[in-house]
């Protein structure tokens, strides 16, 4: 089997687990446990169907990253529950879903699962910085647009797009991309900063839409250069475009540093992390069984431990 990295959003992931397995499992005590059970369930799915070699469960070390907040103060602002004085914003997460976020760390680590995550960063972040140096095939795994951004066909990174559901994955390519926003992977982020992103506060030009913001592309082919014709009475741009872009400048000189991942942090390489996926095998197999039972994660653990058997 050719190696293959698979990269994990992981918040994506077991927020769409919450909501996506009914609440109504629970351990004896009376705590949800659909999050951990749909999270498990997903990995065991994914990286036997695209024969993954390698996993990442990248981390939101910082939802909010302070340094893009400065930038623009309404990136996701109506998410937050509570202002913290350290930068470390509390983010509006149901009650069931927060008592089980500990218990997924413990769960993948018994599992042998490698978490990433970085300082003052978003795991969008992890995931751009092991996307743009990974030397073999990547598969991300996310419901978020922004990940479109790392699409690249010629390094084999593609997205695993959750947002329709596990029965519905749909495999995101180059070619997807074009077919559906009339812009390269490469465009994504200046296509994302013009037309906006409510969920993330991003509010977007005013006026320019998802066509718009295609058709300024496909005939200027950067942001940059769609600002610049906008300064140019000769450019042939219409005026009503100017006005919309001029009005909103002060958001578009920040905004692209906000969307765009980071793909330089200083992390551990995959095989420093333990990526490579193996059994579990011994005392934390032993563990894992031990925490199934007491947690009641049923067969989603059994399915997990079965998918990693094959890697013997």
């Amino acid at each position: 089997m050719a190696d293959r990295l698979m990269l994990l959003d992981t918040a994506s992931l077991y927020f769409r687990a919450f909501y996506g397995v009914p609440d109504s499992i629970k351990r004896d005590d009376g705590t949800p446990v659909n999050a951990i059970r749909g999270l498990l369930d997903m990995i065991a799915r994914l990286t036997t169907e695209f024969e993954a070699t390698h996993l990442i469960a990248c981390w939101d070390d910082n939802w909010r990253p302070s340094w893009r907040v400065d930038l623009l103060p309404s990136y996701k602002a109506q998410r937050v529950a509570e202002t913290a004085v350290n930068g470390l914003d509390v983010e509006e997460v149901p009650t069931g879903l927060t008592a089980q976020i500990p218990l997924i760390r413990e769960v993948l680590d018994l599992a042998g699962i490698a978490i990433v995550g970085a300082a003052d960063h978003e795991a969008d972040d992890v995931i751009g910085t092991y996307a743009s140096r990974a030397d073999h095939a990547v598969d991300i795994v996310t419901g978020d647009r922004d990940q479109f951004q790392l699409v690249d066909d010629a390094h084999d990174v593609r997205v695993i797009y959750t947002a329709r559901g596990m029965k519905n994955l749909e495999l995101v390519t180059d070619e997807v991309i074009v077919s559906k926003y009339r812009v390269l992977p490469s465009q994504y982020v200046d296509y994302a900063t013009l037309r906006g992103d409510t969920s993330d506060g991003l509010p977007g030009v005013s006026g320019v839409g998802d066509k718009t913001a295609a058709t300024l592309l496909a005939e200027y082919g950067s942001l940059v250069s769609v600002r610049d014709a906008a300064k140019d009475a000769d450019s042939g741009l219409s005026g009503s475009v100017r006005s919309k872009l001029t009005a909103a400048s002060d958001y578009l000189d920040v905004a692209p540093k906000v969307v765009r991942v980071v793909r330089d942090l200083e992390l551990p390489t995959p095989s420093e992390a333990g990526a490579r996926l193996t059994p579990v095998t011994g005392t934390k197999r032993d563990e894992l069984e031990s925490l199934s039972k007491d947690w009641n994660l049923g067969g989603s653990v059994t399915r997990l431990l079965a998918a990693l058997d094959t890697y013997a």
